[in-house]
C-alpha cells in the first residue's frame, strides 16, 4: 500500500512551469534530496495565491508538498534569499542548464552533489561570470554524476594514465583511446583531443583558450548521444545570438 508522502521544507529551484486547467501550475522543481519532482499548485495562477510571486526560476526556495502519487501537491514555497537575478546571456545559460536537467535528469533521483553545483552556477552567471567554462564545467559535472563513465585521464582498456602530450579520441561509451590505435569507423566521428586538453577537464579548469574548444567539441558530441539526437531550444537560441 502506497502511503501518503508528506515533506516539508526542501530546498529547491524551479526548472519549469506550465499551466494545469484554469488555475493551476505543474511546477517541475530540482530538489536537493528528492531530485526532479513534479508538483502540483493548485491556485497558483490566481491573483491571491500565496506562492504565485514565489515560484520564480534561478531562485532558491524551500518547497513543501504531500502526495502517494508520481505528481505530488504543493503544500508551501518560500524564497530563502541571496540570489541575485539572471540578465541577457547570463539568463540564456540558465535556460539551457534547466532544459539540460529537465531532458536526462530521471525523476525523483536524488543528487545533492548536483544540485549544489548547480546552484554555484546560477550564482556564478548572475555575478556575470564568463558563461562558456560555467557551462562546460557544469555539463561534465552533469555527466559524471548521472553515470556516464567520463574518465578522461585514463587510457580505456590500457589503464594507462593520460600523458600531456598524447593525442586521444574520445569514443562514447568506450571512453579515451590512444590516437593511432585502430579504431574503424570510430576514429571517423571522433576528434582528436590532445592529453594536456583533457587533463584540464579533469581538474575542472577551463581557463586555457584551446582546452575550452576542446571541451565544448567534446560536450557537443557527447550530450547529442545521450539526447539522442534532440536539439535543445535554448541552444539553438544562443547559437542564433551568437551568429548575430
Amino acid at each position: 500500500m502506497v502511503t501518503n508522502q508528506r515533506i516539508h521544507e526542501v530546498h529547491a529551484f524551479v526548472l519549469h512551469t506550465y499551466a494545469w486547467r484554469e488555475t493551476s501550475l505543474i511546477v517541475e522543481t530540482f530538489t536537493r534530496d528528492h531530485g526532479r519532482l513534479p508538483l502540483m499548485a493548485k491556485g497558483a495562477r490566481r491573483p491571491g495565491s500565496a506562492v504565485r510571486g514565489v515560484l520564480m526560476a534561478f531562485q532558491p526556495l524551500a518547497v513543501s508538498w504531500s502526495g502517494k502519487n508520481e505528481l505530488k501537491t504543493l503544500t508551501g514555497a518560500y524564497w530563502l534569499g541571496g540570489q541575485a537575478l539572471l540578465s541577457g546571456i547570463g539568463l540564456l545559460c540558465g535556460y539551457y542548464l534547466n532544459e539540460l536537467l529537465l531532458r536526462l535528469l530521471p525523476r525523483e533521483d536524488p543528487h545533492a552533489a548536483l544540485f549544489e553545483r548547480y546552484a554555484r552556477t546560477i550564482h556564478d552567471l548572475a555575478a556575470g561570470g564568463q558563461t562558456a567554462p560555467l557551462l562546460r564545467s557544469f555539463e561534465l559535472a552533469l555527466l559524471q554524476e548521472l553515470g556516464y563513465g567520463l574518465t578522461l585521464d585514463v587510457v580505456a582498456g590500457s589503464g594507462e594514465p593520460v600523458r600531456e602530450a598524447g593525442q586521444y579520441y574520445f569514443v562514447v561509451e568506450r571512453g579515451v583511446l590512444e590516437a593511432e590505435d585502430e579504431m574503424g569507423d570510430s576514429a571517423a566521428l571522433s576528434p582528436v583531443f590532445s592529453g594536456r586538453a583533457l587533463l584540464a577537464m579533469t581538474r575542472d579548469d577551463f581557463s586555457d583558450a584551446d582546452t575550452l574548444a576542446q571541451a565544448k567539441s567534446l560536450m557537443r558530441r557527447l550530450l547529442q548521444h545521450y539526447l539522442g539526437g534532440q536539439q535543445l531550444e535554448s541552444r539553438r537560441i544562443l547559437i542564433e545570438l551568437q551568429e548575430l
